[in-house]
């Protein structure tokens, strides 16, 4: 659906129903498109902590450095 800006704003309540039904509601100025009204998207669920716990297993330490062969893939010395 097209509708002109003026328009838009007087029929505002029948154009949001029509944006959450799924149909593409475009509004223009002067014939022209300016801006699609869409439904906004659900945030996610926020994450619970602990979700992975003892499904994840990390060996060795982390926080030791990197080998050098592979520090040189990412960062490689200039010749």
């Amino acid at each position: 659906m097209r509708i002109g800006i003026h328009e838009a704003k007087t029929h505002l309540s029948r154009l949001i129903p029509a944006a959450l039904a799924g149909e593409e509601v475009i509004i223009t100025k002067s014939g022209k498109p300016l801006v699609k009204l869409v439904p906004v998207k659900k945030s996610p669920k926020p994450r619970r902590l602990g979700s992975y716990k003892d499904k994840i297993k990390i060996h060795g330490d982390l926080c030791a450095p990197l080998p050098e062969e592979i520090v040189n893939d990412f960062w490689p010395t200039k010749s």
